[in-house]
């Protein structure tokens, strides 16, 4: 059966052993990691505190930028892919995210072309770690310092250039819920889909951060959760609720009403 995971950008200023801490007390099966908590705690510190909670990583945050965007080059955002793909296997869990980086100064076919490339060099590594990088679409509205694939089919035709084994989707609720006729194509998705990311969206969205309680939105997270169990999704559902607004509440009650609220929408 598919579990409930929590990730660390939900709970944003705590630190790591505060996410495990918390995250075991309130039940979850298992923790979404964000690199640079562990880069914050220490690698090593991070494994052995992982390792001795035995709370299992659902995915790891992320790997990518290949546009140069970010103002990396782009053999050094695949030097950092490779080393989020070891740290994955480090930490036991078979998805590390892969998010493109903007389009930036390229026509959108040679932002394509370098991801693809990208991907590629990547995929015999991820094979030899044991680890699936799991391509991540956003919303053309959040899109702008993130990412051009701006739909599950844009991410596809990337999945399906790369063709490899390796390869599979992060779906993110949040970002995809609008894709015309998604739910209907859940059963054929369900097989390359590594972690599916939960949150809900206010309308209209007040920012980029802009997240909102499960089940406090617009969007029907029932009928998602429903076509993905039905379609034998077994991996993790992992909240992740990126609010200014929410990153300044308890955090405490924000994790224990997103446990309360998946349980209510799975009911």
């Amino acid at each position: 059966m598919p579990k409930l995971s929590m990730n660390q950008m939900t709970t944003y200023r705590w630190s790591l052993l505060e996410d495990v801490t918390q995250y075991r007390e309130h039940g979850f099966e298992g923790i979404g990691v964000w690199r640079r908590k562990v880069a914050d705690f220490g690698e090593e510190r991070s494994l052995e505190l992982l390792r001795d909670s035995e709370l299992p990583v659902s995915n790891l945050l992320w790997g990518g930028g290949f546009t140069g965007a970010d103002g990396r080059s782009f053999r050094e955002s695949i030097d950092d892919a490779r080393e989020g793909i070891r740290l994955a296997r480090a930490l036991d869990t078979n998805t590390l995210v892969i998010i493109s980086g903007a389009r930036g100064g390229h026509t959108n076919n040679h932002a394509k072309s370098l991801l693809v490339d990208a991907l590629k060099e990547l995929v015999p590594t991820a094979a030899d770690e044991g680890v699936s990088l799991a391509l991540e679409p956003f919303d053309r509205m959040f899109s702008k310092d993130w990412s051009f694939l701006f739909s599950v089919d844009d991410a596809l035709e990337i999945v399906d250039r790369v063709a490899a084994p390796e390869m599979g989707l992060a779906l993110d609720v949040y970002h995809v819920w609008q894709d015309d006729g998604l739910l209907d194509r859940i059963p054929e998705l369900a097989p390359l889909i590594r972690v599916v990311h939960l949150a809900d969206w206010r309308e209209p969205p007040r920012s980029e951060n802009d997240r909102v309680q499960l089940g406090e939105g617009v969007i029907p997270l029932a009928d998602f959760v429903r076509a993905l169990d039905a379609s034998g999704f077994d991996g993790y559902y992992d909240v992740e609720i990126l609010s200014d607004e929410l990153w300044q509440a308890d955090y405490n009650d924000l994790i224990a009403e997103s446990r309360r609220a998946f349980e209510r929408i799975r009911s």
